[in-house]
């Protein structure tokens, strides 16, 4: 077991039910709509839920202003196809949420629904560090003892998002170790609005609505999964997700992953092993705050009894969800991925499991998905078992073809305890993956094999972005460098690198000519020309 499951193993919402509960398979709880009984198997409980809070009669916040400098990149222009009828479009791969209909901005983690998304231009060309935001340590506890977090570590991706009412000014929004989600001004550093503050460590990147909904959402290591209304006069937590809402349950309670919203419809795992799909029910009241009414519509083990005869217990969800057509995939820590149709989903639908398949190790990367529907995996190596030795790190999943998905798979570690923890990145006709020795490896995208490697001093936990045909990858020296990947078939030359101190575990966010980006040190940093 990695050091980083090592800090992490130790380490109530009323339901809102009317509806039917059904137990289906393997934990899999459906929760209908228009009785008030609820039915569960003899192994399987409801645990309290925190309710909606009342929504105060008052004004929402005066936001900021100030524009980060002006963009020299066009948005990408919106199809003139027909409308995509189904959940998630696969051609929208690599594009903004906003072409899917959703509202500008870098929304959550890989910044759309198949992961692939990684800002907007343009990227510094000789960048300083042009402001420092403090966001200090906090204690939680591991293996029953207190042990000090500090700054933001994986996966920690800003969000840069239009604050409620104000399209004119920008807002970024940093979920870390404070046990806060902090809103800055990306021009000074200076906070905009008073800080959310949950009980315990924010290890994962928060979510803003893609639909225009003053809403954020947010996991925690204080067992709840947040929904927090941001058009009061400070950040107000509407609902809360508990890792204890449907039992049976495996490993812990934190929640890592960043939540994905399409159609009214938040799809969340948890390092509970469960996966949820619950329907938010947004609006607004009559004084025009806006308003969730939730209700959990599903949820279901992430493992099987084939997996933990397997693996045994450690079975976390810790990676972010991912859709592609209509079709949600997420992978777990024993290293199972599956696929679960959600067609008929907003017509009352059950989902179906649709694809499974056994990776060998723990999959704590963000499942990336091409526009070709074929997904990207990569693993830990901490096992070393048989499955792990044969297939490798990094493969390439066809989920159409369900007996035999592998297009292909190849080694990236370096003994126990390595592989890849860093979700990787889909640029040209290359997957780019930073490895916890200290490689980034461009892959080729039809066969796997490797065009180029670049050696940095590892671990590389940062997910690695590219924009503008720039790759950015930050290390545990504390460095973030720039890379030209213009040319996929040549090792890229470094354009630049700052020292700015620390690990730089977090996903960096660009926008508009600056990068956002936290590290192990305490400290967040803006960086522009």
């Amino acid at each position: 077991m990695t050091a980083k499951k090592n800090s992490e193993s130790s380490d109530k919402l009323v339901i809102l039910l009317v509806g039917l509960a059904l137990t289906l398979g393997a934990g899999m709880v459906l929760f209908g709509r228009g009785t008030s009984e609820v039915a569960l198997s003899p192994d399987e409980s409801l645990a309290p839920l925190v309710t909606n809070a009342s929504s105060p009669t008052t004004m929402a916040p005066t936001t900021s202003t100030t524009t980060i400098p002006p963009a020299t990149t066009a948005e990408p222009t919106t199809t003139t196809e027909p409308p995509y009828e189904g959940w998630v479009d696969p051609t929208s791969a690599g594009k903004p949420w906003a072409n899917l209909g959703g509202v500008e901005g870098l929304l959550t983690f890989r910044g759309n629904p198949t992961r692939t998304y990684y800002g907007q231009g343009p990227v510094p060309q000789n960048p300083t560090v042009a402001w420092t935001f403090d966001i200090g340590c906090s204690n939680s506890t591991v293996g029953g003892k207190d042990k000090t977090w500090c700054g933001s570590g994986w996966t920690g991706q800003p969000a840069v998002f239009h604050p409620p009412g104000n399209d004119d000014a920008w807002w970024v929004g940093l979920g870390a170790y404070n046990q806060k989600v902090n809103f800055l001004d990306p021009a000074t550093g200076a906070e905009v609005y008073p800080a959310y503050l949950t009980d315990d460590i924010i290890k994962g990147s928060i979510t803003i609505d893609p639909d225009g909904f003053p809403l954020m959402y947010t996991g925690s290591r204080d067992s709840f999964y947040h929904v927090v209304a941001l058009d009061r006069p400070e950040p107000e937590a509407l609902w809360k997700l508990s890792a204890e809402a449907v039992k049976p349950i495996k490993w812990n309670n934190d929640w890592d992953g960043s939540g994905l919203i399409v159609n009214d419809y938040l799809f969340e795992g948890g390092e509970n092993s469960r996966f949820f799909i619950v329907k938010l029910n947004r609006g607004y009241d009559g004084e025009g705050l806006v308003t969730v009414n939730p209700e959990i519509v599903f949820s279901v083990e992430g493992w099987d009894s084939e997996l933990t005869a397997a693996v045994g217990g450690n079975v976390s969800i810790e990676n972010s969800v991912a859709i592609s057509g209509n079709v949600v995939y997420f992978a777990n820590s024993g290293g199972l991925v599956q696929g679960w149709d959600i067609t008929s989903l907003q017509e009352g639908g059950i989902p179906e499991r649709v694809f499974r398949f056994w990776a060998g190790d723990d999959t704590d990367a963000s499942i990336v998905i091409d526009d070709e529907g074929m997904l990207y995996v990569a693993t830990e190596f901490e096992r070393g078992n048989a499955r792990s030795n044969e297939l490798g790190q990094v493969m390439k999943l066809d989920p159409k073809n369900v007996e035999n998905p592998v297009v292909w798979s190849r080694e990236a570690n370096n003994g126990l305890d390595t592989g890849v923890w860093a979700t990787p990145a889909i640029h040209q006709d290359i997957l780019i993956v930073p490895t916890d020795d200290g490689r980034i490896l461009g892959l080729d995208r039809v066969d796997g094999s490797e065009r180029w490697t670049l050696r940095l001093r590892g671990p590389l936990w940062q997910s690695p972005v590219v924009v503008d045909n720039v790759l950015l990858q930050g290390d545990c020296e504390g460095d973030m460098h720039a890379f030209d990947v213009s040319d996929t078939t040549v090792a890229p030359a470094e354009i630049w690198s700052i020292h700015l101190g620390g690990c730089l575990e977090s996903t960096p966010a660009v926008w508009q000519g600056s990068i956002f980006v936290g590290s192990r040190n305490g400290t967040f940093y803006a960086l522009r020309d």
